[in-house]
């Protein structure tokens, strides 16, 4: 009598819950579902609207990612003013072709220094960074040092061999420009200032 007692209070604790679990699912199932705050037209039109979106917009912004993100080693080499960014620039726009297989050397290329390149030709720069300097030395905005590297960058370019047209019109320009330190010859006075200063020379 005392081993058959905890059997069925056993029992009836696992009826309990299964009576529990069946009343609790009936009123899941009987109350009223609402899955979203909208229903019939303004429901289609958010679909629409989604679909669109997801259709167009959303691929739109991925290529977009995509080509900002493949160019960026030849925005990086531009900027250093690597000697051999068109071929940066060239293996970046293949590297779109092979789905970016190639993009990792891209990369490392632009941030690697053209040890070889300055053997051979004496720079590690690209030409664009002469003329760039070079366009700030007319302006008066270069520093004096500046103005000496650049001056002593393409005499050993030109040491080297004949210079293009524009970099051989740019050493002549440096060439001309008064030394560091030596002050520019004074202008000649013209028009009506010049008959007090030539009366005061006269005097």
């Amino acid at each position: 009598m005392n081993r058959a007692l905890p059997r069925i209070v056993r029992s009836g604790t696992t009826s309990t819950r299964r009576l529990a679990s069946a009343a609790l699912t009936t009123l899941a199932v009987a109350a009223p579902a609402h899955a979203s705050f909208l229903s019939g037209e303004a429901l289609d039109s958010v679909a629409d609207v989604m679909a669109w979106v997801v259709l167009i917009i959303v691929p739109i912004i991925v290529i977009a990612v995509f080509w900002i993100v493949h160019v960026l080693p030849e925005k990086i080499a531009h900027q250093r003013h690597h000697p051999q960014y068109k071929a940066i620039q060239v293996l970046c726009l293949l590297s779109l072709v092979f789905g970016g297989l190639l993009w990792p050397i891209a990369w490392i290329w632009a941030y690697t220094r053209p040890v070889i390149h300055r053997m051979a030709y004496g720079t590690d720069r690209h030409d664009d960074y002469f003329v760039e300097l070079g366009e700030k030395v007319r302006r008066g905005e270069a520093l004096d040092h500046e103005v000496a590297a650049l001056k002593h960058e393409l005499d050993a370019l030109h040491a080297r061999g004949p210079l293009p047209p524009q970099l051989q019109k740019l050493r002549e320009d440096i060439a001309a420009l008064p030394a560091a330190g030596t002050p520019a010859a004074p202008a000649p006075i013209t028009g009506a200032a010049a008959e007090p200063e030539l009366e005061r020379r006269g005097a």
